[in-house]
């Protein structure tokens, strides 16, 4: 869905606090998966609590998949760059993300979910977001979409630099989603070798970029490949600019910090121990959707 873009420039960029190296772990059935962002960094992050990264083209690396598991009080983003994966829940729900698809789930109150590769050889690659909900919503009715590459927006600068909006928005380009509490920006964002990109950013959102292919320069320091940069809150800037070196793709996602208590046990997040309690026997009892 390619769009008119109405150009944004950004007078002062954030600069790199700090960059982060993944920790490559096994989860669901024994998927390997590259953590980026740990549960130490949800608070500096608020409200993003966690983002995995994957890809392989070796099938042992994913093709055991994600077999049913809870999820309660935030919401997930999947974007598959590359892959066939099937998603069911206890909601009621399925659907098949491919190539450049996004599944956007709000778990809410409560909801068991499995997520299962349908293919058996090839290159799986992309992305799994967790993003926290604000307290009044944990409790919220469940919530699925599925995205198809072609439903995301997308447009392409006079630089050359295409940009997919996944959420929030970029220079005059609305995303597939939008959240009122967090106010998310997720961005694809693909630039030709030495080629400058620019995104105004409010203020108060905590942001970071990973980059997946090339490597870029964010106010004089370079992020490489596999490579998370926090970006610095300075109160003076107003967003952020990115010059590829070589040809580099990258994500970009910022979000406006719920700044609440985080309580988070495995698959369940929560703004208390209390709440943590209830969500583990309210799982065991049969209580989610």
């Amino acid at each position: 869905m390619t769009q008119q873009i109405k150009t944004e420039s950004v007078a002062q960029s954030r600069g790199v606090e700090r960059l982060i190296n993944g920790q490559f772990v096994m989860d669901g059935a024994g998927v390997k998966i590259n953590r980026v962002l740990t549960q130490p960094l949800q608070r500096r992050l608020d409200p993003f609590l966690m983002l995995d990264a994957f890809g392989s083209d070796k099938p042992g690396d994913y093709i055991a998949g994600f077999p049913e598991h809870p999820h309660r009080g935030f919401e997930t983003v999947t974007y598959m760059l590359t892959g066939r994966m099937r998603h069911r829940d206890s909601a009621g729900n399925e659907g098949l993300i491919t190539n450049g698809g996004v599944q956007w789930m709000t778990a809410g109150r409560g909801v068991i979910h499995s997520e299962m590769p349908e293919q058996e050889e090839g290159l799986m690659e992309g992305f799994q977001l967790w993003l926290n909900l604000p307290a009044k919503d944990k409790m919220s009715t469940p919530w699925y979409r599925d995205i198809p590459n072609e439903e995301v927006p997308r447009y392409t600068t006079d630089a050359g630099v295409t940009v997919q909006v996944i959420a929030g928005s970029s220079h005059g380009v609305n995303g597939a989603v939008q959240r009122e509490n967090t106010e998310p920006v997720y961005l694809d964002v693909e630039l030709p070798e030495g080629a400058t990109f620019e995104q105004p950013l409010p203020a108060g959102h905590n942001a970071f970029i990973y980059v997946f292919r090339g490597e870029v320069v964010v106010e004089g320091k370079g992020v490489p490949a596999t490579r998370m940069a926090i970006l610095d809150n300075a109160a003076a800037a107003n967003g952020v600019r990115i010059k590829a070196g070589p040809a580099s793709r990258l994500i970009l996602v910022a979000g406006r910090p719920l700044n609440e208590p985080i309580a988070q046990y495995g698959p369940f997040v929560m703004n208390s121990q209390d709440e943590l309690f209830q969500a583990v026997e309210d799982f065991r009892a049969g209580r989610f959707a």
